[in-house]
């Protein structure tokens, strides 16, 4: 599992992850204070706070976790 922080701040935005995170197979979870929620829910997405960058707990390893921080990289603070 790797943790990193990502910036929200749009509805754009917010749409545009929600679609690149669901091409892969494993989990997500976006974690802002005591709430932690499946970061493939895009409502559950605007359900927290988007003003302040979010940790993103990533499932996965070795090459698929390098995969995914390629296509998440717009989002990366």
């Amino acid at each position: 599992m790797k943790k990193v922080k990502v910036s929200l701040n749009s509805i754009e935005k917010v749409k545009r992850f929600v679609n690149d995170i669901n091409r892969f197979d494993f989990d997500f979870d976006l974690v802002s204070g005591r709430y932690v929620i499946d970061a493939k829910s895009i409502m559950g997405i605007f359900s927290l706070d988007l003003s302040q960058p979010i940790e993103l707990d990533i499932h996965a390893d070795g090459e698929k976790l390098d995969e995914v921080l390629k296509v998440l990289d717009p989002y990366l603070v």
